[in-house]
């Protein structure tokens, strides 16, 4: 991953969109963003999204931010506006098994790739975020809390989550004894309760410790450390 082209500066009241308008003052565009929702959740999918949102007035969705701090209401109202602007959009679902196959770090690296991979104008530049990713084929830069500062992330981050959201309330009709259109899949009083009454679902992580102990099995010696935490002491990142 590579840094802001020499010269180029964000300001800390430059709002959502500054990073995008420093790397179109050096000729840089598209600009995609990519992000995440489902990591920390030990049910369910993990749904990557990657937005290029158009410059100028077209680009500007009303009421965008991290979609962790709108309401779910808010996130629909958003989610429809980013469509309806985008340049180009996509989202991948990575499901359960395949998250527990490849492990939880891995899975989301792969959907990231993949979900810019699908987009349907090829970026010249890709902003991530918290870490970089490798393997995309264009520069790109690593932005801290970069779903709340980079407004191609956040969107990005809204079509992720409201798209795992969906998915998830499709999956409380088929197994509504876990609550999952409440929850989608985090761990609250509510999920723990329901884990330890029923056991896991179809759809739980089984490499993740908690869901492990539902079902009477022991920690397996091959999860990775993410994996091995209890999901109860991990932060909701989406």
């Amino acid at each position: 991953m590579s840094v802001l082209p020499r010269g180029s500066t964000v300001r800390r009241d430059a709002g959502i969109y500054g990073y995008e308008r420093a790397l179109r003052r050096h000729g840089i565009e598209p600009i995609a963003g990519v992000d995440e929702a489902g990591r920390g959740a030990c049910a369910g999918p993990l749904v990557a999204g990657a937005c290029i949102l158009p410059s100028g007035k077209a680009g500007i969705v009303p009421g965008l931010a991290d979609s962790k701090l709108l309401t779910e209401r808010a996130r629909e109202r958003c989610y429809d506006q980013v469509v309806r602007r985008a340049v180009a959009w996509s989202v991948v679902v990575v499901p359960h098994d395949e998250c527990d196959r490849l492990g939880m770090h891995v899975a989301n690296v792969e959907a990231l790739r993949r979900a810019v991979a699908l987009l349907d104008v090829p970026p010249a530049y890709v902003l991530t975020d918290g870490f970089p990713v490798d393997g995309l084929g264009v520069p790109g830069l690593a932005v801290w809390k970069g779903d709340r500062v980079a407004a191609c992330i956040a969107a990005a981050s809204v079509l992720a989550k409201v798209t795992r959201d969906r998915i998830m309330r499709e999956m409380d009709a088929d197994w509504p004894a876990y609550d999952f259109a409440t929850h989608k899949g985090y761990i609250t009083e509510t999920h723990t309760a329901a884990l330890l009454q029923h056991g896991p679902s179809p759809v739980h992580r089984m490499r993740f410790v908690n869901v492990r102990r539902a079902a009477g099995l022991r920690p397996d010696d091959r999860v990775h450390n993410e994996d091995a935490v209890p999901v109860e002491a991990l932060e909701d990142l989406s």
